[in-house]
């Protein structure tokens, strides 16, 4: 018998890091290769706002840096610390707004690659992060922001699928795009997922909210916080040697962001 929940999915915190966190590589090196290519300085502190269970986190932990992170969802986080710690590591990742808040101490470089940054639903909360991100990174430090821009001429990704198994837990994750309000910029977005294990099958069907950018609209929105600087752009092949050019027809974009 199958079970069919209605919920977050970030408050099943191990089947998303398995659905996110399968294909973690492309993003470590890529990330890495930016930090050398990039910053004004040697990245030692890294910090992930909404780093829901810390996939790339507790990697770089490894790596030698030194990492912390943040994120609404305190099943999330628990699962995150709970990682940390079974690696050695310290515990410090914190429920908190990645909208308001302020670091004790300014890092080297910050990341957040998976469209997170389109759940802040307002203008105003957008500002505020990215204010914020400025605020915690210290001269020359990176802010690499990844997310799915709404390209104005034509055809735009309208769904995705993708399967991820660890061990006997096997996930495949269905999302598509139920359409979008362009006068309030929201996109609404399906997501079902279906769970198999050796005793059980369960379905999560989630709906996700994701403010909508276009180009133009992106580009305004970081001239808000001058502090911030694009000093490169890329695209989801995560090439460091194959930077892009934003054009109408634009949809993944990777801003790689520096601390002036």
């Amino acid at each position: 018998m199958t079970d069919v929940v209605e919920g977050d999915l970030y408050d099943y915190p191990v089947y998303y890091d398995l659905i996110f966190g399968s294909d973690w590589r492309a993003e470590f090196d890529f990330l890495t290769a930016c930090f050398d290519r990039f910053a004004g300085r040697p990245v030692r502190r890294i910090f992930e706002p909404a780093c829901g269970t810390g996939r790339l986190l507790y990697r770089m932990a490894q790596a030698g840096y030194e990492v912390s992170g943040n994120d609404l969802n305190a099943n999330a986080i628990d699962f995150c610390n709970k990682r940390f710690k079974k690696k050695g590591f310290p515990e410090t990742a914190v429920v908190e707004d990645m909208s308001s808040f302020k670091l004790k101490r300014k890092v080297d470089a910050a990341f957040n690659t998976i469209n997170t940054f389109r759940h802040l639903a307002t203008e105003k909360q957008a500002e505020s992060h990215l204010q914020c991100m400025a605020d915690s990174l210290v001269k020359g430090g990176l802010y690499i922001l990844g997310l799915h821009l709404i390209p104005t001429e034509g055809e735009r990704l309208e769904d995705e699928s993708w399967h991820a198994r660890r061990g006997n837990l096997a996930v495949n994750t269905y999302m598509w795009s139920k359409g979008i309000d362009t006068k309030k910029r929201m996109e609404y977005l399906g997501l079902k997922i279906n769970v198999y294990t050796p005793t059980k099958q369960m379905v999560i069907e989630d709906e996700m909210l994701y403010r909508t950018y276009s180009a133009r609209q992106m580009k305004s929105l970081l001239k808000k916080v001058p502090a911030l600087e694009c000093v490169g752009v890329y695209d989801f092949a995560y090439d460091v040697d194959q930077p892009i050019t934003i054009g109408s027809d634009t949809e993944d974009v990777v801003y790689i962001l520096k601390k002036k």
